[in-house]
Protein backbone atom coordinates (compact mmCIF):
# COMPACT_ATOMS: atom_id res chain seq x y z
CA UNK A 1 0.00 0.00 0.00
CA UNK A 2 1.24 3.45 -0.78
CA UNK A 3 0.98 6.19 1.79
CA UNK A 4 2.44 9.57 2.60
CA UNK A 5 4.29 10.14 5.84
CA UNK A 6 5.46 13.39 7.29
CA UNK A 7 8.66 12.98 9.30
CA UNK A 8 11.25 15.53 10.37
CA UNK A 9 13.96 16.29 7.80
CA UNK A 10 16.81 15.15 10.04
CA UNK A 11 15.08 11.79 10.62
CA UNK A 12 14.44 11.31 6.91
CA UNK A 13 18.08 12.05 6.05
CA UNK A 14 19.33 9.68 8.75
CA UNK A 15 17.00 6.87 7.66
CA UNK A 16 17.92 7.34 4.00
CA UNK A 17 21.61 7.31 4.90
CA UNK A 18 21.37 4.13 6.99
CA UNK A 19 19.33 2.41 4.29
CA UNK A 20 21.97 3.33 1.72
CA UNK A 21 24.75 2.02 3.98
CA UNK A 22 22.89 -1.29 4.22
CA UNK A 23 22.27 -1.36 0.48
CA UNK A 24 18.49 -1.50 0.80
CA UNK A 25 15.77 0.87 -0.41
CA UNK A 26 14.34 3.35 2.06
CA UNK A 27 10.96 1.61 1.63
CA UNK A 28 12.44 -1.66 2.95
CA UNK A 29 14.25 0.11 5.80
CA UNK A 30 11.06 1.83 6.97
CA UNK A 31 9.04 -1.39 6.64
CA UNK A 32 11.56 -3.30 8.78
CA UNK A 33 11.64 -0.51 11.35
CA UNK A 34 7.84 -0.51 11.67
CA UNK A 35 7.78 -4.32 11.92
CA UNK A 36 10.39 -4.25 14.71
CA UNK A 37 8.47 -1.58 16.59
CA UNK A 38 5.18 -3.45 16.29
CA UNK A 39 6.78 -6.73 17.38
CA UNK A 40 8.05 -5.10 20.57
CA UNK A 41 4.92 -3.07 21.24
CA UNK A 42 2.42 -5.85 20.66
CA UNK A 43 3.38 -8.37 23.33
CA UNK A 44 5.60 -6.79 25.93
CA UNK A 45 6.06 -3.60 27.79
CA UNK A 46 9.57 -2.12 27.32
CA UNK A 47 10.51 -2.58 30.96
CA UNK A 48 9.40 -6.22 30.95
CA UNK A 49 12.30 -7.39 28.76
CA UNK A 50 14.67 -6.68 31.65
CA UNK A 51 12.54 -8.24 34.37
CA UNK A 52 14.15 -11.68 34.16
CA UNK A 53 17.55 -10.10 34.68
CA UNK A 54 16.49 -9.08 38.19
CA UNK A 55 15.87 -12.69 39.29
CA UNK A 56 19.33 -12.84 40.83
CA UNK A 57 18.28 -10.08 43.25
CA UNK A 58 15.69 -12.24 45.03
CA UNK A 59 18.12 -12.98 47.87
CA UNK A 60 18.84 -9.28 48.39
CA UNK A 61 15.13 -8.39 48.22
CA UNK A 62 14.33 -11.04 50.83
CA UNK A 63 17.03 -9.63 53.14
CA UNK A 64 15.61 -6.12 52.74
CA UNK A 65 12.06 -7.37 53.40
CA UNK A 66 13.26 -9.13 56.56
CA UNK A 67 14.94 -5.98 57.87
CA UNK A 68 11.90 -3.84 57.08
CA UNK A 69 9.65 -6.33 58.88
CA UNK A 70 11.97 -6.31 61.90
CA UNK A 71 11.95 -2.53 62.02
CA UNK A 72 8.32 -1.79 61.13
CA UNK A 73 6.33 -4.97 61.52
CA UNK A 74 4.87 -7.50 59.12
CA UNK A 75 4.66 -6.60 55.43
CA UNK A 76 1.25 -7.26 53.89
CA UNK A 77 2.30 -8.62 50.48
CA UNK A 78 -1.24 -8.46 49.05
CA UNK A 79 -1.20 -4.68 49.37
CA UNK A 80 2.00 -4.46 47.30
CA UNK A 81 0.97 -6.79 44.48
Amino acid sequence: MKTTLEIPDFLFRRAKSVAAERGIPLRQFVTEAVQDKLKTASHERPWMKHLGKLKRLDKERNQIDKRVEEAFGKIDREVWQ
